[in-house]
C-alpha cells in the first residue's frame, strides 16, 4: 500500500542529499515535490499546502547535527508530521458495558459486514470477549446470510430476523439476547446507505438513538480516496461517530483517506483492514503507517504477529531438534504454517527496515509455498522425520506425486540441507541460543 506515495516521497528527500545544511532555497524544491506526492496521493490541496508549511518550520527551525544528513533531518521531521496529520497517538477503542455495544455504519459496498466479522474475531481472540454479531441489514437480501456464513467461520453467534425490516428493533432485540446469553460485546451491521439518501440517514439515526452503543464507526473503502473523506463528513455531521474504519488497505491505496480523514473530520482512525480472510484486520497506530509510508518498515506490528504464534514450549523443543541435527520435514512444515498466519509475505517485507523497496517491484508468488507443501505431503512419515532416507528413485516418486520435476525436488532438498547447517550452527553460539528462546517458532 502507498507505493507511490513513498516512490515520489523517495524522489523528494533525494534532492537533498549533498546539502551541508538545510536552508529555504534548497528546501524548496523538496518541500514542492512533498506537496505534489501529497495531491497525487489524493489528499486535498488545502491540506498538503499546510503539511509542507509545518515541515518547512520545523526543518528550517532545526541545526543538522554532523551525523545526519539534511535528507535524513527532513525524513524524521516529515515522518512526525505524517504522525501527527493521521491522529498522533493510537485512538482508544471502548467496549466497556454490558453488554458493550459497536454500531457499524458506512457506504454500500466499503466492506462492512466482512469488518464485522473480522472485529468479532479481533475481539474474541485477542481480547477474550463474548461476541454476538446483529444482522441490521434489511435491504441487502444476501447481506444476512453472509453474516451467518462468516459467522460459522469464525464460530461466533449471529442474530437475525429474517421478517422482520424494522433495523431498530432489530438492534433492541439482539441486544436483549445478548444480555440473556451473557454476551460482552455485541456488534451491530447495518444497510450500506449513501450520504445524500435522508430517509436512511434518518433511519441509522434512530438505531444509534435506540441502541445507545459506545462506539459508532463509520467504514470507509481506502481506495476511494478524497471521495471517502467528503462522505465521512457528511456521515459525522449526522451520527457524530467515534472513529474510522480504512477498508481495503491491500489494494490500489494512493493514501488520501488515510492522510485526510483525520484533519477534516476530526476523528480518529481506530482499525485498518488489509484482506479478505478474518483475522487481517490491526489497530491502527499512526507513527507505524508513517514509518511504512515512507518505506521505513514497521518493526513492531512484525514481532506483534510473530508473537502471536509463538509458543514457549514449543520453541523449546524446536531448539533442542536443531541442536541435535534432528529438524525434520514436519517442523518445517509447521514453521511455514506460522508465517503464513502471519500475512503475506510482501506484506511481511514491507514491515521490515529496507526491505520495502526491494520487495516493491517484486511479483511474491504466495501460491509458491503451495509447491513447497506439495513436495512434503506427497513424502512418506518415514521421509519427513528422516531426510536422510531420500534416494533417487524415493525422488522420482515425490515429483511425481507432487506434481514436480526431480530437478525441482532436488532443489528444494539442497535448500533445506543448507538450512538444517545454518539452524545448526547457530544453535551452537551461545548468544545465538540465547535469542532463540525468544524466536516465534511454533504455536498450536
Amino acid at each position: 500500500m502507498f507505493e507511490n506515495l513513498q516512490e515520489k516521497l523517495d524522489s523528494a528527500f533525494k534532492s537533498l542529499k549533498g546539502q551541508g545544511k538545510i536552508t529555504e532555497i534548497n528546501i524548496a524544491s523538496s518541500l514542492k515535490e512533498i506537496r505534489r506526492a501529497l495531491v497525487s496521493a489524493d489528499v486535498n490541496y488545502k491540506i498538503a499546502k499546510e503539511f509542507t508549511g509545518k515541515v518547512k518550520e520545523k526543518a528550517l527551525g532545526q541545526e543538522v547535527l554532523s551525523a545526519v544528513s539534511p535528507g535524513q533531518l527532513m525524513v524524521k521531521i516529515v515522518k512526525d508530521e505524517l504522525t501527527e496529520l493521521m491522529g498522533g497517538e493510537t485512538a482508544k477503542f471502548n467496549i466497556d458495558g454490558k453488554p458493550a455495544v459497536v454500531l457499524v455504519s458506512g457506504l454500500q459496498g466499503s466492506g462492512k459486514t466482512t469488518f464485522c466479522a473480522k472485529l468479532a474475531k479481533f475481539l474474541k481472540s485477542k481480547k477474550s470477549r463474548r461476541v454476538l454479531l446483529v444482522a441490521g441489514d434489511v435491504y441487502r437480501p444476501a447481506a444476512i446470510d453472509q453474516l451467518h456464513i462468516l459467522g460459522e467461520q469464525i464460530k461466533v453467534e449471529v442474530y437475525s430476523e429474517k421478517e422482520n425490516k424494522n433495523p431498530v428493533e432489530i438492534a433492541l432485540n439482539g441486544i436483549e439476547e445478548a444480555k440473556k446469553k451473557s454476551y460482552n460485546v455485541v456488534i451491530i451491521d447495518t444497510a450500506g446507505r449513501l450520504a445524500v439518501d435522508e430517509q436512511m440517514m434518518d433511519e441509522i439515526a434512530a438505531v444509534k438513538e435506540a441502541a445507545q452503543p459506545s462506539e459508532t464507526l463509520f467504514v470507509v473503502d481506502s481506495m476511494t480516496g478524497q471521495d471517502a473523506v467528503n462522505t465521512a463528513k457528511a456521515f459525522n455531521e449526522r451520527l457524530d461517530f467515534e472513529g474510522v474504519v480504512l477498508t481495503k488497505l491491500d489494494g490500489d491505496t494512493r493514501g488520501g483517506a488515510a492522510l485526510s480523514i483525520k484533519y477534516v473530520v476530526n476523528k480518529p482512525i481506530k482499525f485498518i483492514s488489509y484482506g479478505e480472510k478474518m483475522d487481517t484486520l490491526d489497530l491502527f497506530h499512526p507513527d507505524r503507517m508513517a514509518q511504512r509510508i515512507l518505506g521505513m518498515g514497521d518493526v513492531v506490528t512484525f514481532v506483534e504477529r510473530a508473537q502471536e504464534q509463538y509458543d514457549k514450549k514449543q520453541a523449546e523443543k524446536l531448539q533442542r531438534k536443531i541442536r541435535r541435527n534432528q529438524f525434520d520435514f514436519n517442523d518445517f512444515l509447521s514453521q511455514l504454517n506460522q508465517i503464513k498466519k502471519m500475512g503475506s509475505i510482501k506484506e511481511l517485507a514491507g514491515m521490515i527496515p529496507g526491505m520495502s523497496n526491494m520487495v516493491k517491484d517484486t511479483d511474491i508468488n504466495e501460491d509458491s509455498f503451495k509447491k513447497i507443501e506439495a513436495i512434503i505431503y506427497s513424502m512418506t512419515p518415514e521421509e519427513r522425520t528422516n531426510p536422510g532416507v531420500l534416494n533417487g528413485s524415493r525422488k522420482k516418486r515425490i515429483a511425481k506425486g507432487s506434481g514436480n520435476t526431480v530437478q525441482e525436488v532436488n532443489q528444494f532438498l539442497k535448500q533445506f540441507e543448507q538450512m538444517q547447517k545454518m539452524l545448526k550452527t547457530l544453535s551452537k553460539l551461545s548468544s545465538a541460543g540465547r535469542a532463540f528462546k525468544g524466536l516465534p517458532f511454533n504455536r498450536k
